[in-house]
């Protein structure tokens, strides 16, 4: 039997993947919206005993209905803090490109943007997107 949520030990975390879709310009990252109104990163959470690649394919298809062509070898970014309902979480960010960006809106995802670190600002975001805009470079996407 797994523990409550509010029962998790503080030394665990909830692990999540999550994807970095580039626009063209490689300068903007795509974020989604949640129909709790907040924007988050597309993808989510690591089931046993999957791989992250795998999570991620999962994910996109079941909440965008994108098709992954690749994921990056490596993780780009990994963030580590609290999750809305208090919960320590990782949240690992792989690269991706996708089949096409003709997603198809669901519950977890309504609408998708593209976004610069620099407009992150002015939306409501999750603690991951905020921290990918700080930490967010470019240079490293080219």
């Amino acid at each position: 039997m797994q523990p409550k949520p509010s029962e998790v030990p503080k030394t665990f975390y909830r692990v999540s993947i999550k994807a970095l879709i580039l626009d063209e310009t490689r300068k903007k990252f795509a974020v989604i919206l949640e129909d709790n109104g907040w924007w988050e990163l597309p993808g989510g959470g690591l089931d046993w005993p999957e791989k992250p690649e795998e999570c991620l394919k999962r994910e996109l298809k079941e909440e965008m209905g994108l098709t992954i062509t690749e994921v990056s070898k490596f993780p780009s970014y990994f963030l580590v803090g609290e999750n809305m309902k208090g919960n320590r979480s990782v949240n690992v960010v792989f690269e991706v490109k996708v089949k096409d960006l003709n997603f198809t809106p669901s519950r977890e995802c309504l609408e998708m943007k593209f976004m610069s670190p620099e407009e992150v600002g002015s939306i409501n975001a999750f603690r991951t997107v905020k921290e990918l805009a700080v930490l967010f470079d470019s240079s490293k996407h080219n």
